[in-house]
C-alpha cells in the first residue's frame, strides 16, 4: 500500500474536517503510522503457488471461500476497513451476500468466464472467486490497486475510478472486454451506481449478470449521495420493474433505451444489512 493510499482511507476524511492545528498535528504523525503500520500489511500471495498446497479450495463453497479469504460477502468476516496494526482475529457479522451469488454462480462455477468485481480494495473476494471459478479469468478493478494483495495466471488488477465516466471508458469500455459477471462494489455513491451500471452494461455478455451491493446506501446514507440528483439506483430500478419511465442526469437517452432493451431480469435481495441487485442481461 502507498502512502497516498494509506492517507486516502484512514486520514483524507480527518484532514477536510480539522482545525488548522489539528491538520499540523496529523501532517507530522502521518508518516510515523504510514512506517508503523507499513510492517502489518500482509504480503502479496501467488495463488496459483497457494492452490497447489491446498487444492481443497477448488471444492469449498463460496460463503467459506468468501470467508477463508475475509471478503466482507461472507456471513462472517473480520473488519479490512480498519488500520492494518489494529487488525484482530475477532470476526463479525458481514453482509452475507454468498447465499444469493451461491444460487446464480453454482450453475456456472465450471465455465469458462470473464468476472470482475469493481472496489475490489485487497482483492480477498478475487481470491475466493479464483478458487470458485476455476476456469475463469478474475479482474479487481479499484481506484488504488496498489492495495491489491494477489497474484495468479488467472488474476489482473485494473485501476478505475468509478467516479468518473471517463475512467470506466477508457480503463474498461476501451479495452473491449467482454464480462460475464460483473459486481459493483466500490464507493456506493448515488452517481457512481448508476454510471457503473448503465455505462458497463453493453460490456456485459448475453446471459450476463450484473450486480450491485450495498444497493441502498444511497437511500440510507446522506453522505451517499451528496451533491448528487436523484432518483437514486435503486428507485431506478423499480421504475423498470414497474414498467414507469424515469430520467436521470447520469444517463443519455441512448444508454437508457439499450438498457431497457437488454435487461431481462431484476431481482433485489435483503443480505443482513443491506441491499443487493442482481440483474441479468437477455
Amino acid at each position: 500500500m502507498k502512502f497516498k493510499t494509506f492517507y486516502s482511507l484512514f486520514y483524507k476524511h480527518r484532514f477536510k474536517k480539522a482545525s488548522f492545528l489539528r491538520k499540523f498535528f496529523l501532517s507530522i504523525i502521518l508518516p510515523f503510522k504510514y512506517t508503523y503500520n507499513y510492517f502489518f500489511l500482509e504480503k502479496k500471495k501467488d495463488l496459483n503457488l497457494y492452490a497447489i498446497k491446498n487444492p481443497f479450495l477448488f471444492n469449498k463453497s463460496l460463503d467459506f471461500l468468501f470467508e477463508y479469504f475475509n471478503s466482507d460477502k461472507a456471513e462472517k468476516y473480520i473488519n479490512q476497513y480498519t488500520h492494518p496494526s489494529k487488525k484482530n482475529k475477532f470476526k463479525i457479522q458481514a453482509h452475507g451476500y454468498s447465499r444469493f451469488y451461491e444460487d446464480i454462480f453454482n450453475p456456472i462455477k465450471d465455465e469458462v468466464l470473464n468476472i470482475m468485481e469493481i472496489g475490489s480494495f485487497y482483492g480477498n473476494a478475487s481470491a475466493a472467486l479464483f478458487f470458485y471459478f476455476k476456469k475463469s479469468k478474475i479482474y479487481g478493478a479499484d481506484i488504488n490497486p496498489d492495495m491489491f494483495r494477489y497474484k495468479g495466471d488467472r488474476l489482473e488488477k485494473l485501476y478505475v475510478n468509478s467516479s468518473s465516466l471517463s475512467s470506466i471508458q477508457k480503463e474498461i469500455i476501451n479495452k473491449k472486454i467482454k464480462f460475464d459477471i460483473i459486481i459493483e462494489d466500490a464507493s456506493h455513491m448515488l452517481k457512481d451506481q448508476i454510471i457503473s451500471l448503465f455505462y458497463l452494461f453493453p460490456s456485459l455478455n448475453k446471459g450476463g449478470y450484473f450486480i450491485i451491493e450495498e444497493l441502498d446506501f444511497p437511500e440510507t446514507r446522506e453522505d451517499m449521495r451528496v451533491n448528487h440528483y436523484p432518483p437514486d439506483l435503486k428507485t431506478i430500478l423499480l421504475s423498470v420493474l414497474q414498467k414507469k419511465d424515469f430520467n436521470s442526469p447520469y444517463i443519455d437517452e441512448k444508454t437508457k433505451k439499450y438498457f431497457l432493451n437488454k435487461v431481462d431480469s431484476i431481482k433485489i435481495f435483503k443480505g443482513n444489512m443491506n441491499e443487493i441487485a442482481i440483474i441479468k442481461k437477455n
